[in-house]
């Protein structure tokens, strides 16, 4: 039986969140989203045309939502989901992709897997060889021990060992841990950690929304497909920002031993960022 992780995420401080995420892989941050955001999220995710995945006809899902427009596509600035990302990548986020998925009764557990792959993947082609990417899982439902909660195996994306390759699956790990939540709650995993969900036994189907974010120095190893222009013209200024090339990434191959103007300081590299409050 998975450990069950129900602690009071609301006590967290700023400092404790980041340390969470990045060390154990995952954070929940619950409260994020009202009653009547909710409300119109459903109302417009119950028009959406899903497929199903190959293994269960209960498991359906619709990618491609950047621009869908309206609460979907606002979704994606959602201001204390932006702040925390800005403050944890010490910039603004780009964003990857959005997507929506639904676990429905009979639904039997998606296998514990990552979402990151550094030499791309048919699943998640080059965008998941992205060094640096963070998943955001909005839930419109609650999340219960019996329908489809999220299942984490912590530390797993620090793992150096074979067992630990990005490109493999697993059906379970006597480690994982179940996480519950209520509606309106996200979860935020490094696209490195072994994570999946548990069967949905319940009686409702369980609706989520999904956005990857990365650094901006974070880019791909190969081209992916750029934002096309009358789609960024569509959005509003909130959203636009986050929205910069996908193909972006800060490097310097040839760079040497001692560049000129090198900083003796960087509070993102001292550990002291897991103490702000």
């Amino acid at each position: 039986m998975a450990h069950l992780d129900d602690r009071d995420w609301s006590l967290l401080s700023s400092g404790e969140q980041i340390r969470q995420l990045e060390l154990d892989g995952y954070l929940l941050l619950p409260d994020l989203l009202e009653e009547n955001c909710i409300a119109l999220l459903k109302r417009e995710t119950s028009q959406l045309v899903t497929t199903a995945v190959d293994y269960s006809e209960h498991q359906r899902g619709c990618p491609h939502l950047e621009f869908h427009g309206g609460e979907i596509t606002q979704l994606i600035a959602h201001p204390p989901v932006v702040e925390f990302l800005t403050k944890l990548f010490g910039g603004l986020p780009v964003v990857m992709s959005s997507s929506y998925a639904r676990s429905e009764p009979g639904h039997p557990g998606i296998s514990l897997h990552t979402d990151g792959q550094p030499y791309g993947s048919e699943i998640f082609g080059y965008e998941g060889s992205a060094p640096v990417t963070i998943r955001v899982l909005y839930y419109l439902d609650d999340l219960t021990e019996e329908v489809s909660p999220f299942r984490v195996v912590p530390r797993s994306h620090l793992s150096l060992h074979a067992d630990a390759n990005p490109y493999l699956r697993y059906e379970s790990h006597p480690e994982e841990v179940m996480v519950t939540a209520k509606a309106g709650s996200a979860i935020l995993i490094n696209h490195r950690v072994f994570h999946g969900n548990f069967p949905n036994t319940g009686e409702y189907a369980r609706e989520m929304l999904a956005i990857a974010y990365r650094p901006a120095w974070a880019g791909p190893v190969a081209e992916v497909s750029e934002w096309a222009e009358d789609q960024l013209a569509s959005l509003n200024p909130e959203v636009r920002q986050l929205f910069g090339s996908r193909n972006q990434r800060q490097w310097d191959f040839h760079g040497g031993n001692k560049p000129p103007g090198m900083r003796s300081d960087a509070e993102g590299l001292s550990p002291k960022r897991w103490e702000q409050q």
